[in-house]
């Protein structure tokens, strides 16, 4: 899994896995696009004005956590 952020354009996109050239975006919202490869699986998320989607919860940090091993890692996000 990646998270990638572009500032020029204020979008945050979590690929979940490599994206084919054939997926279906659906819009989920005005903030949010779901990526679907043919397979029916979720290949992307993107995130449309992400800097206040990120940054609402968690304390402007993204929190990764391995519930398997019991980790927890903080990233802030910055402004």
């Amino acid at each position: 899994m990646q998270l990638t952020y572009d500032p020029r354009h204020n979008i945050a996109y979590f690929r979940l896995q490599e994206k084919s050239a054939e997926v279906e975006t659906i819009r989920v919202s005005d903030a949010l696009n779901v990526d679907i490869a043919p397979d029916g699986t979720v290949s992307g998320i993107e995130l449309l004005n992400a800097n206040e989607q990120l940054q609402a919860g968690d304390d402007g940090e993204l929190v990764v956590i391995n519930e398997a091993l019991g980790q927890r890692r903080q990233i802030p996000l910055t402004k």
